[in-house]
C-alpha cells in the first residue's frame, strides 16, 4: 500500500467523523478520495459514495433512533419521492448518457467532466452556505404548518441531484426541515442521516447493473468510514458542530476550486 492509498483510507475515516459531527458532508470527501486518489471514474465513484454514506449514515441513523431525535413520519415523507427519484437516475438516466456529450472546436465535455464539474458546483455552493450562513432559526415564519407538498418537492429535487452526483444531500436537507418544518436542528440533523441512509442505499442499488463493483475494496472502505462515524459522535461531546462546519466549509470550497481547475484546465 502506496503513500497516496494510505491518505485515501485516512480520507475515509475523514467521511464517519464529519458525518458523526454535524450530520452531512460526507460524500463531498468521499467522491474526490475515489476520484483522485483510487483513480476511478465518477459514475463508480458516485456509486461507491452512495454505499459508503449511506452505510454510515445508517450506522449514526440507529445511535440516534436510540435517542427518540428521529421524526419518521417527516422522515418517511421526505424519504419516498426522495429515494424514487434517485433510483430512477441510476437505473435508467445516467445509463443512456453518451461519454462525449458536447465537442466545442478541440475541447471535449465528456460525461465524466459534467458530473465531477457539477459536483464541484454543488460544492461550492455549500461552502458558501456553511460559510457564511446565519444560523436557522425553528421561528421563521416562511412557511406555515406541515407544508408536506414542498417538502415532497424538496425529496424530489434533492434525489435528483443525489442520482448524478452521489451526494447523500445532509447540507440540503437539514435547512429544508428547519425552515421548511421548523425541527429543532438536533431532530434535523438526525432525521437527516435517517432519510440520507435510505435514499443512498436505494440509489446504489439503482447501480448493480450498471456499475462493476469490487466487494472488497468498497467494504474495506465502508468499514473505515463506520469505524469513523463512532470517533466523530465521540467528538461531538466535545467540538460545537456548528464552529466545525464552518471551517469544513472552508476546506469545501478550496476542494471544488481545485476540482474545477482539474477538470477545466489541467
Amino acid at each position: 500500500m502506496d503513500a497516496v492509498q494510505i491518505l485515501g483510507y485516512l480520507g475515509a475515516l475523514s467521511v464517519g467523523v464529519v458525518l458523526g459531527l454535524v450530520g452531512s458532508g460526507g460524500s463531498i470527501i468521499t467522491i474526490p478520495i475515489l476520484t483522485y486518489l483510487f483513480h476511478m471514474s465518477p459514475i463508480t465513484t458516485t456509486a461507491y459514495s452512495l454505499f459508503v454514506v449511506g452505510t454510515s449514515a445508517s450506522v449514526g441513523a440507529v445511535n440516534k433512533l436510540k435517542k427518540g431525535l428521529v421524526d419518521f413520519k417527516i422522515a418517511v415523507v421526505f424519504a419516498i419521492p426522495a429515494f424514487i427519484s434517485v433510483y430512477i437516475v441510476r437505473k435508467y438516466l445516467l445509463p443512456i448518457i453518451p461519454f462525449e456529450i458536447v465537442t466545442i472546436n478541440d475541447f471535449v465535455i465528456t460525461r465524466d467532466m459534467g458530473i465531477m464539474v457539477f459536483f464541484a458546483i454543488i460544492m461550492l455552493c455549500s461552502s458558501i452556505s456553511m460559510i457564511w450562513k446565519r444560523e436557522l432559526s425553528t421561528n421563521i415564519n416562511v412557511f406555515s404548518g406541515n407544508n408536506f407538498p414542498l417538502l415532497i418537492l424538496a425529496g424530489i429535487v434533492i434525489g435528483i441531484l443525489t442520482g448524478i452526483v452521489g451526494i447523500g444531500g445532509g447540507f440540503l436537507i437539514i435547512p429544508t426541515l428547519v425552515l421548511l418544518l421548523k425541527l429543532p436542528m438536533k431532530k434535523a440533523v438526525a432525521t437527516s442521516l435517517f432519510i440520507i441512509a435510505i435514499k443512498s442505499i436505494i440509489g446504489f442499488i439503482g447501480d448493480l447493473d450498471n456499475v462493476e463493483i469490487n466487494w472488497h475494496f468498497l467494504l474495506r472502505f465502508t468499514i473505515i468510514s463506520i469505524l469513523g462515524i463512532f470517533l466523530g459522535i465521540y467528538l461531538s461531546s466535545f467540538i460545537k458542530g456548528e464552529k466545525l462546519k464552518k471551517y469544513f466549509g472552508w476546506m469545501v470550497l478550496l476542494v471544488s476550486f481545485g476540482i474545477l481547475f482539474k477538470e477545466l484546465f489541467a
